[in-house]
């Protein structure tokens, strides 16, 4: 078995979908966000950035195509303090990040406060200067999710919340696709969605269901906070982890639109712990796959047979852990967002006190 990143599939589908398809389908204009969540890369450095508020998909095609992310190396202390900046603002708190893998510059949705308040994006060149990137003028196409969440404070059994910030969780560019986790406002309102690329309207999503092995139940409620996808034996696969930490395999043929799926449950990583970002990677001939947590730190977690059939199907009692195994990176101490820069080194953000800094670093 062997896992591959979708960074290949996405040079080939390039060449596939051509820049001609992409030119006819964007429309030249302005990108006003209301809220800057997820982001990744598609092919010939188009942004993919997800409006959980608007429950919206932007596709922006960034012009960023040039340079080498090969021999990058960035680093910044006070990354807050440097945004806050360069965008005139007074604080600035980091949404997500995105390693263009065709220039090696890095791009972050940010929320700012002061003169220059609201959802912004930051591109950080290879030299390390941070500015903003302007969705003025910009060529993009977008997909309004249908059946997203209503935009207001709803009662749930943690207090009033706003689900339509949960409408998108994470994006992802698969096999010419634009995979969507998040929210709809069905019975069973966790989902994923595939979405054309270049879009032309947006599907109704799949529903999914998981054995939550801490809650010893099978759930359908939560959203998949963070996911990866990846080819297993030539299938494509995705692989999305839970608040509470499982980590669930599902088969991309099986994702159909208006339908309902159940998920292979293929670890339990713990619970009160909540998955922020996860990439794979393959080292001294062996994939991996590493997830940063909000309270177990960053885990790489053993691949092998992830694709098996039989998942966990039992209560996993007391906080403790079943399945894939892992091993806990000590040295990456307060990661909050993580993303694979080329075949050796990641991009990461530690929040270490008090102070946020953004570094390369060798894949473990």
């Amino acid at each position: 078995m062997r896992l591959k990143t979708m960074l290949a599939t996405a040079a080939m589908l390039a060449v596939v979908i051509g820049m001609n398809a992409t030119a006819s389908a964007a429309e030249k204009g302005s990108v006003t966000l209301k809220s800057a969540g997820p982001l990744a890369f598609g092919p010939q450095g188009v942004l993919l950035v997800g409006d959980p508020k608007a429950a919206t998909v932007y596709a922006i095609e960034t012009g960023d195509t040039s340079g080498s992310a090969d021999d990058v190396s960035i680093n910044i202390e006070d990354l807050t303090g440097t945004i806050a900046k360069a965008l005139n603002a007074k604080t600035v708190s980091i949404n997500d990040l995105a390693a263009n893998p065709q220039s090696g510059n890095l791009y972050l949705s940010v929320s700012a406060t002061g003169p220059e308040a609201g959802p912004t994006l930051v591109k950080i060149n290879t030299d390390g200067k941070v500015s903003e990137f302007s969705t003025e003028d910009v060529r993009y196409t977008k997909a309004v999710l249908q059946d997203a969440p209503d935009d207001k404070l709803v009662e749930g059994r943690r207090g009033k919340r706003n689900l339509r910030l949960q409408s998108i969780t994470d994006v992802a560019f698969m096999e010419g696709q634009v995979l969507v986790s998040g929210l709809s406002k069905s019975d069973a309102p966790s989902s994923i969605r595939g979405l054309s690329y270049p879009f032309d309207e947006s599907d109704p999503g799949t529903s999914l269901e998981i054995f939550h092995g801490a809650h010893g139940r099978n759930e359908d409620a939560s959203a998949m906070n963070t996911f990866v996808p990846f080819n297993i034996n030539g299938e494509p696969t995705v692989l999305g982890a839970y608040t509470c930490t499982p980590l669930v395999r599902f088969d991309v043929k099986d994702l159909v639109p208006g339908k309902k799926v159940k998920g292979t449950t293929v670890a339990e990583l713990g619970n009160r712990n909540r998955p922020l970002d996860m990439v794979v990677y393959t080292k001294d001939g062996k994939d991996y796959l590493l997830m940063a947590n909000s309270a177990r730190g960053v885990m790489k977690v053993s691949t092998e047979d992830i694709g098996r059939a039989e998942g966990i199907t039992e209560r996993v009692g007391g906080g403790g852990v079943a399945g894939q195994e892992y091993v806990t990176i000590k040295e990456w101490e307060g990661v909050s967002q993580l993303d694979k820069l080329n075949e050796t080194h990641a991009v990461v953000v530690t929040e270490v006190d008090g102070k946020t800094n953004l570094m390369t670093v060798p894949l473990p």
